[in-house]
């Protein structure tokens, strides 16, 4: 195993190298200097999806969702949560299914909210329907 990983901004997109000791500090990004981890989620669109997925050596989750759906509003408080605990070991992020309808049609996304579990660009696990924070924490650690 290495003892760097590559980390892909929240704020510019730049993929940056961080040593694995370090990862729990957090970092700041060497391109726009912001912090690597934050603690939210990240809004993705079709423009950076693909850097975030592929970039990334943590495992990125993804939530897809759409601001008119019940489940989708009533699990946002708890996907908030779990990026405050499951940072900076995975990265979570969103990406609203009205505003990127390509992409929910290029990953078959065929109900929201479904989550889907990226690691180094391919699809590890998948999950449909609203969940509460212990069952999203655990479903997500079964696969890391």
């Amino acid at each position: 195993m290495t003892d760097t990983l590559h980390i892909v901004c929240p704020h510019c997109d730049a993929t940056n190298r961080v040593p694995l000791a370090k990862l729990t500090a957090g970092g700041k990004c060497g391109g726009c200097r912001a912090a690597l981890f934050d603690g939210h989620p990240l809004a993705l669109t079709y423009a950076n999806f693909q850097q975030h997925i592929e970039r990334n050596d943590i495992p990125v989750l993804v939530d897809f969702w759409a601001s008119w759906c019940g489940p989708c509003k009533s699990m946002a408080p708890v996907f908030e949560s779990a990026a405050a605990q499951l940072q900076p070991h995975v990265r979570l992020a969103k990406v609203d299914t009205e505003q990127e309808s390509g992409l929910a049609s290029q990953y078959s996304i065929r109900s929201i909210p479904t989550l889907v579990l990226y690691r180094q660009g391919k699809e590890v696990a998948r999950m449909s329907g609203a969940m509460d924070l212990e069952n999203l924490l655990a479903w997500t650690r079964q696969y890391l």
